[in-house]
């Protein structure tokens, strides 16, 4: 957190709550207006969650019926790893978003966000038998931090977050789900967004270079692997373009120019 950001949640922190959680609430609400702002919503129909720090093992997720347009940090329902909604309207839990955002909750305490889409782009890319082709450097840089999970009916069965978990892996950050969507993580809201992100504009890159009707320009397999190579230093921790460090700043500054503060209540 920085110090500005530390600043204004201590002076907005509503009666009762941590800093900490209030920062990570506003963070969530933001990342719901951002993916709204860049036209990654689905209405409501899909989910982002954070973990919160502490023993309870607690994690903030959007509540049914809320656009992400709307959404503030005062509105996510609190849930415990058992599916019990521990604050707010238990009747606005969605089960299918508890099962996929539990699953990693459970399994890697250290990636605090989940963040789960179903966009044009993506959803094309899942349906597509080969999925993510190295044809652009931005689907490139990112191979070595991508995952495939197969789909299996709506996520409504807990013995799923096994799978969900095991088809990301251990340094994953992007699991495309065939015939379904995506789903991104991260050590923090910011990194799970950008990762979401890079992964619309890569589907996006590949579904136009397609929609040519001409052939497509195929990278050698010497450079796919040295492309590969570059992604997980530039891009993973610790990388000199660490996915959501630089840019979630500004995508906040954006958010607030474009939209104002509203997600801040």
């Amino acid at each position: 957190m920085n110090r500005d950001s530390a600043q204004l949640s201590a002076h907005s922190t509503p009666e009762g709550m941590t800093v900490d959680e209030w920062q990570l609430r506003c963070d969530l609400a933001a990342c719901f207006q951002l993916t709204d702002l860049y036209g990654m919503s689905d209405v409501a129909s899909t989910h982002i969650s954070v973990m919160l720090p502490g023993p309870e093992h607690h994690f903030l997720v959007n509540p049914l019926g809320t656009l992400f347009d709307e959404m503030t940090a005062s509105a996510l329902l609190k849930v415990d790893l058992e599916g019990r909604v521990v604050q707010g309207d238990p009747s606005l839990l969605n089960p299918a978003g508890f099962i996929i955002h539990s699953a990693i909750h459970m399994a890697q305490t250290q990636l605090v966000c989940v963040m789960h889409s179903h966009t044009r782009a993506n959803n094309a890319i899942a349906m597509q038998a080969m999925g993510l082709r190295p044809l652009s450097q931005k689907a490139c840089v990112m191979l070595d931090f991508l995952g495939y999970h197969d789909y299996e009916g709506a996520a409504l069965d807990e013995d799923e977050r096994e799978r969900l978990v095991r088809d990301l892996g251990a340094d994953g950050r992007v699991l495309i789900l065939r015939n379904h969507g995506a789903l991104t993580v991260g050590r923090s809201v910011g990194e799970a967004f950008c990762w979401m992100l890079r992964l619309e504009t890569a589907c996006q890159f590949q579904i136009d270079g397609q929609a040519g009707g001409v052939p497509l320009h195929e990278l050698s397999e010497a450079t796919i692997a040295h492309t590969r190579a570059q992604g997980r230093k530039l891009l993973g921790p610790n990388g000199v373009i660490e996915v959501g460090k630089l840019e979630w700043p500004g995508l906040l500054r954006k958010l607030e120019r474009e939209r104002g503060t509203s997600y801040r209540t």
